[in-house]
């Protein structure tokens, strides 16, 4: 009996450990990131992915913050190793969970990162799978405000593009706007980011 509550002890000991690295490691990944470090904050994501494989989260920020540092590179061979880095590390957590509405929101992001990149190329060819996506993202969590957000800038772009009327789509950000203040993250290191993004669009929306 002593020895069994010994070994579970020791158990929940390693557990709490782990635990500890895992919300140290994340919380260092952050601060990399807030200080403009996204490639070490990247890395840092990567290394914690491949040794806590429990947690879809820390594959998420790897393909989010490519993602987004993509977005403001106009050079191809950086846009290639930015996002290709981001697609894998999102399949990983794809592969085990095809239902997750943030994982699909992400690939929806690297989607939109390849077409504002080069329109002309990308624009028809991925438009009708981001729609998709975040289609299937909203049926599974439409009171997520970034769902509500990226399907609605999105648009927008589309809308600007064509040139027809943004109104419809100015109505779901603004939408978006009111979700951001109920959404609950179900952990401290879950998705919260979105709400200056959607309040800066809606001030563009005409």
């Amino acid at each position: 009996m002593t020895k069994i509550i010994t070994t579970l002890a020791f158990f929940i000991c390693s557990l709490l450990s782990a635990q500890g690295q895992f919300q140290q490691g994340m919380g260092k990944a952050f601060q990399l990131w807030g200080e403009g470090k996204n490639t070490e904050a990247s890395d840092l994501f990567e290394r914690i992915a491949g040794a806590e494989k429990t947690s879809w989260l820390p594959n998420y920020y790897v393909a989010l913050v490519n993602t987004t540092t993509a977005f403001r590179t106009k050079d191809k061979d950086q846009m290639n190793l930015l996002l290709s880095k981001a697609q894998k590390s999102l399949d990983i957590e794809m592969d085990k969970n095809p239902n997750n509405a943030e994982l699909l929101i992400m690939q929806a992001m690297i989607h939109t990162a390849w077409i504002a990149f080069d329109p002309m190329t990308n624009g028809q060819k991925l438009s009708g799978t981001v729609m998709e996506l975040y289609g299937k993202a909203q049926a599974i969590a439409p009171e997520n405000p970034r769902v509500v957000f990226g399907k609605a800038e999105f648009e927008i772009g589309g809308a600007k593009f064509w040139g027809t009327d943004t109104k419809p789509m100015c109505v779901q950000i603004e939408k978006a706007i009111g979700l951001f203040a109920t959404f609950k993250p179900e952990t401290p290191f879950s998705p919260k980011w979105g709400l200056e993004r959607a309040t800066a669009a809606l001030k563009n929306c005409k």
